[in-house]
């Protein structure tokens, strides 16, 4: 890691909605790392569990139920995509940030397209680590949500902030917390057309990498959940972004 130190003083504590600590668990092969971020993510005031494999990683989050999980993407047994594939398929929607020694684009995407949140290559900043998770964790239902009211409409489309619960046409729609934010961002601005780098900006809060295929696979997820079998709303303006508006009847 280029930075193991984590001497500064905290931002505003997060906690869960109950007061509770935040619930972390951090999966990685290599006991100096987990060592080091656990110690770390202790200083924010979580709650933090670790595992050494993907057995232990999904056994530790059946019984821990983790607020957000760090997971690395090379494990002696099940590896991190093959972890989050079986998180995802028992329904469990934990925002999860990948760890990888990978410098590849195709490898990084991989862990986004499995269902991933978020990814940090080896090797990293504790305070990297830290203010992605935090991005994460805000992004998820820990925090009340804030503005005019809970509940965003736009033609049959509904979004309610707090309880995170999204609708089309009176059907609920099971969205991962990122999957969440973009719809949210795209709601809270119908008919308004948003680049690309506006969605980064906006949506991870940082340029991936000035790769904006990441943008591509969301709005292409979010489009399986929202638009499938339906009038669409969401639009590609080619050259410029994506627009959504309600559907033409």
């Amino acid at each position: 890691m280029s930075d193991t130190t984590f001497s500064s003083a905290p931002q505003t504590r997060l906690s869960r909605a109950d007061g509770s600590a935040v619930r972390v668990l951090v999966v990685d092969d290599e006991s100096t790392l987990t060592e080091l971020l656990r110690m770390a993510l202790k200083y924010e005031g979580w709650d933090v569990r670790t595992a050494a494999n993907g057995q232990q990683a999904l056994s530790t989050a059946r019984e821990f139920e983790p607020d957000a999980i760090v997971l690395d993407i090379m494990l002696p047994d099940l590896d991190g995509l093959q972890v989050l594939h079986r998180l995802r398929s028992g329904g469990d929607d934990v925002p999860v940030l990948f760890l990888t020694a990978k410098d590849s684009l195709d490898d990084r995407l991989a862990g986004l397209t499995a269902g991933g949140d978020d990814y940090v290559t080896k090797p990293f900043s504790l305070e990297e680590v830290v203010a992605r998770l935090r991005g994460l964790i805000r992004r998820s239902t820990l925090l009340q949500a804030t503005g005019d009211g809970p509940v965003i409409t736009v033609g049959d489309l509904s979004l309610n902030e707090e309880s995170h619960e999204v609708s089309r046409a009176g059907t609920d729609i099971e969205l991962t917390a990122t999957e969440f934010e973009l719809l949210r961002y795209l709601m809270r601005n119908p008919k308004r057309v948003l680049s690309k780098a506006q969605i980064l900006d906006r949506v991870w809060s940082y340029d991936f990498g000035g790769k904006a295929s990441v943008v591509e696979i969301y709005i292409s997820y979010l489009r399986k959940k929202i638009d499938a079998g339906r009038q669409p709303m969401i639009h590609t303006i080619r050259g410029v972004g994506y627009v959504l508006k309600p559907a033409v009847a």
